[in-house]
Protein backbone atom coordinates (compact mmCIF):
# COMPACT_ATOMS: atom_id res chain seq x y z
CA UNK A 1 0.00 0.00 0.00
CA UNK A 2 1.18 3.28 -0.89
CA UNK A 3 -0.15 6.82 0.98
CA UNK A 4 0.62 10.03 0.47
CA UNK A 5 0.96 11.05 4.57
CA UNK A 6 4.10 11.24 6.26
CA UNK A 7 3.77 11.00 9.64
CA UNK A 8 2.75 7.90 10.26
CA UNK A 9 3.08 6.25 14.07
CA UNK A 10 3.22 2.65 14.90
CA UNK A 11 1.35 1.58 18.43
CA UNK A 12 -0.80 -0.80 20.27
CA UNK A 13 -4.68 -0.54 20.25
CA UNK A 14 -4.96 0.21 24.23
CA UNK A 15 -8.81 0.90 24.22
CA UNK A 16 -12.23 0.56 21.69
CA UNK A 17 -15.12 2.43 22.80
CA UNK A 18 -18.14 1.63 20.24
CA UNK A 19 -20.96 3.85 19.58
CA UNK A 20 -24.16 3.76 17.48
CA UNK A 21 -22.04 4.20 14.25
CA UNK A 22 -18.86 5.66 15.69
CA UNK A 23 -15.90 3.95 17.85
CA UNK A 24 -13.02 5.88 19.53
CA UNK A 25 -9.73 3.91 18.79
CA UNK A 26 -6.91 5.14 21.16
CA UNK A 27 -3.28 3.86 20.38
CA UNK A 28 -0.40 4.14 22.88
CA UNK A 29 2.31 5.36 20.82
CA UNK A 30 5.83 4.99 22.93
CA UNK A 31 3.50 6.47 25.98
CA UNK A 32 1.62 8.87 24.15
CA UNK A 33 -2.09 8.41 23.44
CA UNK A 34 -3.45 9.27 20.29
CA UNK A 35 -7.36 8.64 19.76
CA UNK A 36 -9.34 8.31 16.47
CA UNK A 37 -12.52 8.16 15.54
CA UNK A 38 -13.86 5.82 13.15
CA UNK A 39 -16.61 4.04 12.12
CA UNK A 40 -17.84 0.58 13.98
CA UNK A 41 -17.64 -1.01 10.43
CA UNK A 42 -14.21 -0.19 9.84
CA UNK A 43 -12.99 -1.36 13.68
CA UNK A 44 -14.79 -4.74 12.51
CA UNK A 45 -12.44 -5.00 8.83
CA UNK A 46 -9.29 -3.66 10.59
CA UNK A 47 -9.71 -6.28 13.22
CA UNK A 48 -8.71 -4.12 15.66
CA UNK A 49 -8.98 -5.43 19.36
CA UNK A 50 -7.35 -4.37 22.42
CA UNK A 51 -3.66 -5.51 22.51
CA UNK A 52 -3.83 -5.31 18.05
CA UNK A 53 -0.53 -3.44 16.47
CA UNK A 54 -1.87 -0.65 14.56
CA UNK A 55 -0.43 2.94 12.51
CA UNK A 56 -1.76 6.32 13.27
CA UNK A 57 -2.05 7.95 10.24
CA UNK A 58 -2.20 11.64 10.42
CA UNK A 59 -3.15 14.21 7.37
CA UNK A 60 -4.07 17.58 8.38
CA UNK A 61 -3.87 21.03 6.61
CA UNK A 62 -3.38 22.74 10.10
CA UNK A 63 -2.44 22.07 13.38
CA UNK A 64 -4.05 25.06 15.65
CA UNK A 65 -3.05 25.99 19.60
CA UNK A 66 -4.73 28.20 21.73
CA UNK A 67 -4.36 29.70 25.38
CA UNK A 68 -6.86 31.07 27.84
Amino acid sequence: MKISARNILAGTVTDIKLGTTTAHVTLDVNGSKITASITNESVAELGLKVGSPAKAVIKASSVLIAVD
